[in-house]
């Protein structure tokens, strides 16, 4: 095979026409070309309109053809194209199976508590390894939990265990469904994350895109695929079985206890609960599990017509050609904290992501066509332990749960909705400012999953943040025109980010609690669905290592 990197054509080039550049670029026939594959395609704006798509394909040619092809330098269309060899980690498991169940016993069989992301690829792992886990969740399965959360958007009323963040799939389900990461990939994992998406029913694009996404509404179908090649294999998923508490024996996990009463002998316990698992992080503190505090950010959600980001990002409002635009942006303030974009969802929504009764948390979500009226994203700034009241191990929780206390009360139990130049205003003392490109919309409303009222926003954060929050807001303004613009809207409060603990563990994967392993966004090891995935099988990588020197 050989790998043809930087490959440019407008963006409303047909499949002929890619065939046809590469055929002259490899000084070939188009008909000699035997098969193509798109190994990653990104989209080029920086002279909008006029668009590109920057493509790398893996090109399979006649025997004896390639190595020619790879000698000719000087073919038409070759410009600043790069040709060589391909070359591609390719994912397998280190350790083989046959060992692991000639030592595996059924008392040993390891447990995983949660089923987001990490949890589901750990148990995916440990269950084509032949070591039949047993997966705990706390909510209910995704088709049963979809229903709790639109009926709780509809209505107001909150189930604890099955809501945005908990219950089979994780806090990612109701989300965009993001899968790109920042992770250096040298293992392979997070290309098999999204082989495995894709062999679950994922669109095959999230191969090749840069920043590939699934959207809530595939994501939910191919979360019930996985569960589905976990129970064939000789997994078991356990819903509504809420990990209350653990029992030690010197200094090894023993026991897991559930719901307050069912007691589960696991010397093997994989804590992959999630970011908002805030009971679970008081038991284990309880418990003597070491844990820290840790920064993250909070912040408040933003909302523009989805057309008007268009216009900014590539020139116009609507193409077949072309998804919904996104945007990532930062700043640094003056004060010295950072301000960023987060979650950006084209197309998409704002939604209720409470887990807790008298306290409101947001979030955005998206569908897999991003074809929502408003496109949406957190604007967040960094908070540090010493932004908490305490130096608490859990002073990040309590923070959080101050900030989400507020935004209830605020918004009477609705999401507290205000327009950027209120919220400005009352902060900064600046007056509102408007651009002629949002007057362009004036239709433009809050897209919201949940109930919402205008309320007074500004009010949630810290003076300290809020007034990094509007600085940073000016500085984007400045990027991308219109972003600032007095008329859009923001809500909050944005506090789920990323887990406010790290649960420490060493080279083994295990915490100072011998056969606990920490693992995934919630122990503070990940931030996203594809990294959690990607340290769920690091983790299934170092129990059966640990199962096949029968430790």
């Amino acid at each position: 095979m050989i790998r043809i990197s930087n490959i440019k054509l407008p963006f409303t080039h047909t499949g002929g026409q890619l065939t046809a550049r590469i055929a002259a670029a490899l000084c070939v026939k188009k008909e000699q070309i035997l098969s193509l594959r798109i190994i990653k395609k990104s989209t080029d704006a920086r002279r909008k309109p006029d668009i590109y798509y920057i493509y790398t394909i893996d090109v399979q040619l006649p025997d004896g053809m390639e190595k020619a092809a790879l000698r000719k330098t000087h073919c038409k269309g070759k410009a600043d194209i790069q040709i060589g060899p391909a070359d591609e980690k390719t994912y397998c498991f280190p350790i083989d199976n046959l060992l692991l169940l000639q030592n595996a016993s059924e008392n040993r069989r390891p447990v995983v508590i949660g089923s987001g992301p990490a949890g589901l690829f750990c148990a995916y792992f440990l269950t084509k390894c032949g070591l039949r886990p047993i997966v705990l969740e706390r909510g209910k399965p995704v088709e049963q939990r979809k229903k709790d959360v639109e009926q709780f958007w509809k209505t107001g009323v909150l189930h604890p265990d099955s809501n945005v963040q908990f219950g089979e799939g994780g806090a990612g389900t109701f989300s965009d469904g993001k899968l790109n990461t920042l992770i250096k990939d040298k293992t392979g994992r997070g290309k098999e994350v999204l082989r495995i998406f894709v062999q679950a029913g994922a669109p095959e694009e999230i191969l090749y895109e840069a920043k590939p996404h699934i959207g809530t509404d595939v994501l939910l179908t191919v979360i019930q695929n996985i569960r589905n090649e976990i129970i064939k294999g000789g997994g078991e998923i356990r819903f509504e079985s809420k990990v209350t508490d653990i029992t030690v024996h010197h200094d090894h996990i023993k026991e897991v206890i559930i719901n307050g009463k069912e007691r589960l002998m696991a010397d093997t316990v994989v804590l992959a609960a999630g970011h908002s698992a805030r009971d679970t992080f008081s038991m284990l503190y309880e418990r003597r599990v070491p844990i820290e505090a840790k920064s993250f950010a909070v912040g408040l959600r933003l909302e523009h017509p989805r057309k008007m980001i268009n216009r900014i990002q590539y020139g116009m409002e609507e193409s077949p050609y072309l998804k919904a635009a996104d945007y990532k942006l930062t700043a640094q303030t003056t004060g010295g904290r950072g301000v960023y974009t987060f979650c950006m969802c084209p197309g998409g929504y704002v939604v209720n992501a409470s887990s807790e009764d008298g306290r409101l948390a947001v979030n955005g979500m998206s569908y897999h066509g991003r074809a929502g009226d408003n496109s949406n994203s957190a604007v967040i700034v960094t908070v540090t332990p010493d932004d908490f009241e305490s130096s608490h191990p859990l002073a990040g929780i309590a923070f959080q749960r101050k900030l989400e206390s507020k935004a209830y009360e605020i918004g009477a139990g609705k999401i507290p909705v205000e327009t950027y130049g209120q919220f400005k205003h009352a902060i900064s003392g600046q007056p509102e400012t408007r651009s002629a490109l949002l007057q362009e919309y004036p239709d433009f409303l809050p897209s919201i999953k949940g109930s919402s009222s205008f309320a007074a926003v500004h009010e949630i954060l810290p003076m300290a943040l809020s007034r990094a929050f509007v600085e940073g807001m000016e500085q984007f303004g400045r990027i991308l025109p219109g972003f600032s613009d007095s008329a859009v809207y923001v809500s909050g409060v944005e506090s789920r980010t990323s887990s406010p603990v790290k649960i420490r563990r060493d080279e083994t994967g295990q915490s100072a609690l011998r056969g606990l392993y920490p693992c995934g966004e919630g122990a503070g090891y990940a931030g996203g669905i594809t990294s959690a995935a990607m340290d769920g099988i690091l983790i299934a990588e170092k129990i059966a290592e640990r199962m096949k020197n029968n430790v």
